[in-house]
């Protein structure tokens, strides 16, 4: 055979090899209950733990997934805000080293880098599939002279364990009562019909079959995110019952909203998104455009996927679909899901909920919020003493272009981000940014208390970088003080002339600084001397 007869044909495999359907991000029934342990986290206070892993086996050897990597996503997910935990990776076994680690292992023997010892580990394994513990097989079929036909149907479920346990890194043991066992249920079935018949001398024969399989690879990282959940609420002491009586934890959710999503045609899901957009704020009733397919349309609703961690693609899919209205699903009396405030009319809008109120500074419009915290070990602090390190953290609702200004008691204001570490202040949504960065080696800066009196720090967000668009007194070097603002009330002033009313969100917060204290080993000298 000639080869290059076939180029034509073999041309056409550059398309043929890629998949014709988009990936979308790997979200389970409890990826909402992971954000909201992230909030209760943040709202206790808790400090940032180091933790790490065991690798989780199945020695059963018929679930093949990476059980260790979903407890790392899981941990990330739950640390997005509030910085809970710390994940410490590092693997002894030097057969499933990487060249990261071998590096590490290389520097640690050379004195050159040190690991911080992780307060706790998870253990656990796969305790047991039982496969087909249920089993239903049904064949008939009819015999004629010149027809024959069968029909067979099969239904199969499997139940996997999984055991994890939380453990104490210091001395090696099983911290008593901190465990999690719990099972799931996957099945597949089939149906098969066939068809024979004889038509004179001649034969014909028909097969028709259709089959399922739920994969083993989303009950796992189900199983692995219930139990982590309750082994870090557990641990933390914390109510996290009440991130697992979400209605989006109903197995029977993504299958339902599924099929709503199927009941309408593409106008319905581009009205019914485009009033849940509006609701959190991406939207205004009053914007003109933003028809289904224009480019603006594309341009917020990529914004508004990127914030929600899902794969931007700029149209109306289902992921997309699922998000924007999954707060408008509620179980009913009888326990199933219901929808609130919509229905399948084209013209039927989504019910508005409030939005989120934003900071204390004028010109901050109610869709985005910026959350700014004091981080320091006692949280949420209202003084200071001048010399003494202040912590701070700024969370945005929305991905932003951040900028932080910090004003001090004597009347000068100077600028922290951006700066030179983040050049733009673009930072992604729901993430905690760290004022000054202390897990970084190299933060960039320090922030100390000042001179006696009121300080305070304020965070202005925008959807664009209006850095040109500020006086040009604002646009020069950061920590430098900025000629002719003295409070950061002028900051504000400077935003709402540049970019008017309801274009950004501003957010301060204030503590008083007091004189520093004299040590107590000072004092006693002189209390003996007056003596």
């Amino acid at each position: 055979m000639n080869a290059r007869q076939d180029a034509n044909f073999q041309s056409y495999g550059y398309a043929a090899d890629r998949p014709t359907v988009r990936p979308v991000r790997s979200l389970s029934n409890f990826s909402d209950s992971l954000m909201c342990m992230d909030r209760l986290f943040r709202e206790s206070g808790m400090p940032t733990v180091l933790i790490t892993s065991k690798q989780l086996p199945d020695y059963s050897g018929r679930v093949a997934v990476a059980t260790k990597e979903m407890v790392v996503t899981a941990l990330s997910q739950m640390s997005r805000v509030s910085s809970a935990f710390r994940f410490v990776d590092y693997e002894v076994d030097i057969a499933r080293q990487d060249t990261v680690q071998n590096l590490t292992t290389i520097l640690l023997n050379n004195n050159q880098i040190q690991l911080q010892r992780p307060a706790l580990y998870v253990s656990g394994a796969v305790s047991f599939v039982d496969q087909n513990v249920l089993r239903n097989t049904m064949d008939v079929g009819t015999s004629a002279s010149r027809l024959e036909t069968g029909y067979s149907r099969t239904r199969n479920a499997t139940v996997i364990g999984l055991e994890m346990h939380l453990g104490d890194f210091r001395s090696r043991t099983i911290i008593p009562g901190l465990d999690s066992a719990n099972e799931v249920i996957i099945g597949n079935g089939g149906q098969g019909l066939d068809l024979a018949g004889r038509i004179g001398s001649y034969g014909v024969q028909f097969s028709m079959g259709r089959d399922y399989a739920q994969g083993s690879g989303p009950a796992m990282r189900t199983l692995v995110e219930l139990g982590m959940i309750e082994l870090v609420g557990k641990w933390a002491r914390l109510p996290y019952w009440q991130c697992l009586t979400l209605d989006q934890t109903h197995p029977e959710f993504q299958r339902q909203l599924r099929d709503w999503y199927d009941e309408g045609n593409a106008s319905v899901q581009y009205n019914l998104v485009r009033r849940s957009l509006i609701s959190q704020g991406y939207l205004s009733e009053s914007t003109p455009g933003y028809e289904a397919q224009s480019p603006e349309w594309r341009e917020v609703l990529a914004r508004y996927q990127a914030d929600n961690g899902l794969v931007v693609t700029g149209v109306v899919d289902f992921t997309t679909y699922e998000r924007a209205l999954r707060n408008f699903v509620t179980l009913g009396p009888d326990g199933k899901l219901s929808r609130v405030g919509w229905n399948t009319k084209s013209d039927a809008p989504v019910a508005v909920a409030a939005g989120v109120p934003g900071g204390g500074y004028g010109g901050t419009p109610a869709e985005r919020s910026i959350s700014l915290r004091i981080e320091n070990i006692m949280l949420e602090r209202t003084a200071f003493e001048s010399g003494e390190q202040i912590f701070m953290s700024a969370t945005v609702s929305r991905a932003s272009y951040l900028a932080c200004y910090m004003g001090s008691a004597n009347g000068t204001v100077i600028r922290l981000l951006p700066n030179s570490i983040n050049t733009s202040g673009w930072v992604s949504a729901a993430q905690s940014v760290r004022i000054p960065d202390w897990m970084s080696p190299n933060p960039g800066f320090v922030m100390d208390a000042g001179a006696p009196g009121k300080e305070g720090v304020a965070c202005f967000a925008t959807d664009s970088n209006v850095r040109e668009r500020l006086p040009e007194a604002m646009r020069g070097k950061p920590f430098t003080p900025i000629a002719g603002m003295a409070s950061l009330q002028d900051v504000n002033l400077a935003y709402q002339q540049a970019l008017g009313n309801g274009q950004y969100t501003g957010e301060a917060k204030f503590w008083q600084v007091e004189p520093r204290r004299a040590p107590a080993a000072a004092a006693a000298p002189a209390a003996q001397a007056q003596r």
